[in-house]
């Protein structure tokens, strides 16, 4: 504690001293230069010119991805026109000993190429044994065709059995082709004003035969 307050004394002491001692000037902030004044000083006539009025700042630009463009429904296509109908009058004949009721549709309302397969195709004979008719009732605008087979024995001495199928073929080039369940292909093409048909059977065997117009 004496040890304490003598160190105080001393530096009691020192500050007294320092404080005996005159101090130096200042140094200027700036060296070589005169102290500013403070006092007022007038302030500069107001401009008779008005201000322009200051400039609206531009607004930021806009930095937001663009909106994604809207893909408009894709027009629906027109319905379709409907496929013409054997709406004929109803005929009964008879090819190969087998009754059939035919009925064609309007030629006039079908594609120009597909008019002419429209009808009843008959007096025909694969082989002399077995005889055969083609009924084409109607085409549709793909060329589907509506058709009847028609196929039984040549005379009544023969035991093979006839048969009507009804089924679709298909027109392609200006050809009707179709098939029957076993495997059995038919074509058939317009030869002047009949048809050239030709049959091959699942084996490889190839008919020909020429069917003549009869309605």
């Amino acid at each position: 504690m004496y040890r304490f307050a003598a160190a105080a004394l001393v530096t009691l002491g020192s500050c007294a001293a320092l404080a005996q001692q005159p101090l130096p000037p200042p140094t200027p902030l700036y060296p070589g230069a005169a102290p500013r004044s403070i006092e007022p000083e007038p302030l500069p006539p107001l401009s008779s010119t008005p201000a322009a009025p200051p400039l609206a700042s531009s607004p930021a630009p806009d930095v937001s991805p663009p909106p994604a463009p809207v893909t408009l429904p894709a027009p629906m296509p027109p319905p379709a026109a409907p496929a013409p109908v054997a709406t004929g009058p109803a005929t009964q004949r008879a090819f190969c000993d087998q009754p059939v009721t035919v009925r064609l549709a309007d030629r006039d309302a079908l594609p120009e190429p597909y008019r002419q397969l429209i009808g009843v195709w008959s007096d025909a004979a694969w082989t002399p044994q077995l005889c055969a008719a083609l009924v084409v009732e109607s085409v549709q605008p793909d060329g589907t065709a509506s058709i009847l087979y028609v196929f039984g024995p040549m005379g009544s001495n023969t035991r093979r059995a006839g048969g009507v199928l009804h089924g679709t073929g298909v027109i392609r080039d200006g050809e009707l082709r179709f098939q029957n369940s076993d495997g059995t292909q038919f074509a058939f093409r317009p030869l002047y004003a009949d048809l050239d048909g030709r049959l091959t059977t699942p084996q490889g065997q190839s008919y020909q035969a020429v069917f003549k117009k009869t309605l």
